[in-house]
């Protein structure tokens, strides 16, 4: 992890997120109408903060890869749960496909000066 001031905190704050994205893939009541491209456009929204906000966590190289490949098979559990797991969903290969495409966005945010807007906004525990 980059030398954040609380990293449990903001750890767990990531992991709440991807518990909040599991609920909302696989326990969330689903409501409004289906609309396809929408739907690919949310899923891909979705992943790229997920992964965003780790890069703002893991430091680049090995960690941030670590992290990536864990967001895309999360991504890819989602998508299976989604089939197997509930009664009113769907799995489908394309939002997997989205999901993944996020990720990549998401990680790209690393080659921007964006990528320690955390470490900038919260000082480290050596300041």
């Amino acid at each position: 992890m980059k030398p954040l001031r609380l990293p449990g905190l903001w750890l767990g704050l990531w992991a709440a997120l991807l518990v909040t994205v599991a609920y909302l893939s696989l326990g969330a009541p689903r409501s409004g109408p289906d609309v396809p491209a929408s739907d690919k456009w949310m899923h891909l929204t979705t992943y790229f903060v997920v992964a965003a906000a780790g890069v703002q966590l893991f430091r680049t190289g090995r960690p941030l890869q670590v992290a990536a490949a864990f967001v895309v098979l999360f991504g890819i559990a989602m998508e299976v749960g989604q089939g197997t797991l509930t009664a009113d969903r769907t799995m489908d290969w394309r939002d997997a496909v989205a999901n993944a495409i996020g990720v990549g966005l998401g990680i790209l945010t690393c080659r921007t000066p964006v990528r320690d807007a955390l470490l900038r906004a919260v000082p480290s525990a050596r300041d």
